[in-house]
């Protein structure tokens, strides 16, 4: 069985990452040969639609379970399509979850567990401009009124 399970990094050392579709990467594990892949998430960065291209690239991959800390409802559908189980709730390191798996030991979700835009705000920034507040370096500077 092929898990995809969302990480913080690339090593089985680092931690699940709370949210599917703005994970940095996923750590992929064939529990029938026990091989182990790191997997970026290219979507990870996108400014919108993250959760949807991320579960096509874990569908598209073979993927038949995820585990994941969370899962919105358009991953969510995604993921269902394609018959590949979710399951979240999961946390801890990496390493953890792979030496502790059994058959049947994680239930999957009939339903996403956060509403849509979950991991947005979680270190990815939400703001539109240059910052709270900057000024661009090209900008004259403001002069008090007089």
């Amino acid at each position: 069985m092929l898990v995809a399970i969302s990480a913080t990094g690339p090593k089985v050392s680092d931690e699940v990452d709370p949210r599917f579709g703005r994970c940095p990467y996923f750590i992929l594990v064939d529990f029938d040969t026990m091989k182990v892949e790191s997997l970026p998430n290219s979507s990870a960065m996108a400014g919108g639609g993250a959760g949807i291209s991320t579960a096509q690239m874990i569908a598209n991959k073979g993927v038949e379970m995820v585990l994941t800390g969370n899962c919105g409802p358009k991953a969510f559908e995604v993921l269902s399509a394609a018959d590949v189980k979710v399951v979240t709730g999961v946390r801890g390191k990496i390493s953890g979850i792979i030496h502790g798996y059994k058959p049947g030991h994680f239930q999957p979700d009939y339903q996403p567990s956060v509403e849509s835009h979950f991991g947005m705000g979680r270190g990815m920034g939400m703001g539109r401009g240059m910052g709270a507040g900057a000024v661009p370096p090209s900008a004259p500077t403001p002069q008090p009124a007089t």
